[in-house]
């Protein structure tokens, strides 16, 4: 009977150990070494990349390709799987526009549990993507931009590239801030080289929408282009590699 226990605490006391060290932490640069996660990209030339997450949304999305639309801008779209499958059409139109379709997971779960758990996730949306568009994605963000070695990891050895954000331009615009607000920020701290962060669901996002054409007006004007995450990543290592 002591052995069975014994036995039973040391399975216990493996899982449980094995999940600790999964669920570490390192920090910024060692995963930037592994050449797949990103928080932004090295650059001279004035390229940055906007980003929105969590939709879509049936309201502001199409509003926000609309303002894309006429400033000739691109953008990446973090989408949920779930939000996609109801929303398709929306999800065509990004496509078809020229825009850029990563994976944000199926149910937007804060805490993976394990990485089958995070997997299944992210092959759910990854499926409902292709049904949709005919295209496939190998870009990752994950919920609420936490990261680990078990999120880190699992994404990778299932071909994505993690995508983070410019900590300097985190826009925060899930709190509803004023357009001001977002967009002194976004301009004031722009370099070439970043991923701004910004929501197209989630929330009321009628102030972003509000602030994207502002943004645009501006940085254009100081002669920004605006490009896809994966284009991003593409002439960083063209030009420096």
């Amino acid at each position: 009977m002591i052995k069975k226990v014994l036995i039973v605490f040391c399975v216990l006391f493996s899982f449980n150990y094995t999940h600790l060290v999964d669920a570490s932490t390192k920090n910024r640069e060692e995963y930037e070494k592994l050449g797949k996660v990103f928080w932004d990209v090295d650059l001279e030339e004035k390229f940055i990349a906007l980003t929105f997450d969590d939709g879509p949304h049936p309201a502001y999305t199409p509003q926000i390709l609309d303002v894309l639309l006429k400033h000739q801008a691109k953008a990446t779209f973090f989408v949920m799987g779930a939000h996609a499958k109801k929303y398709p059409d929306i999800i065509k139109r990004q496509a078809v526009e020229g825009h850029e379709i990563g994976n944000h997971t199926f149910n937007h779960i804060y805490h993976q549990k394990n990485s089958d758990q995070l997997k299944d996730e992210l092959d759910h949306t990854k499926k409902a993507i292709h049904e949709i568009t005919g295209k496939k994605t190998n870009l990752f963000r994950p919920v609420g931009g936490i990261y680990n070695d078990l999120i880190i990891h699992t994404a990778i050895e299932n071909g994505y590239d993690v995508i983070m954000w410019s900590w300097h331009q985190d826009t925060k615009d899930w709190k509803s801030p004023s357009v001001n607000n977002i967009v002194n920020h976004v301009t004031s701290n722009v370099q070439p080289g970043d991923i701004v962060l910004l929501h197209d669901a989630g929330g009321n996002r009628s102030q972003t929408v509000k602030a994207l054409d502002e943004i645009l007006t501006v940085l254009k004007e100081e002669g920004y282009q605006f490009v896809t995450v994966s284009e991003l990543i593409k002439i960083s290592h063209t030009k420096y590699k």
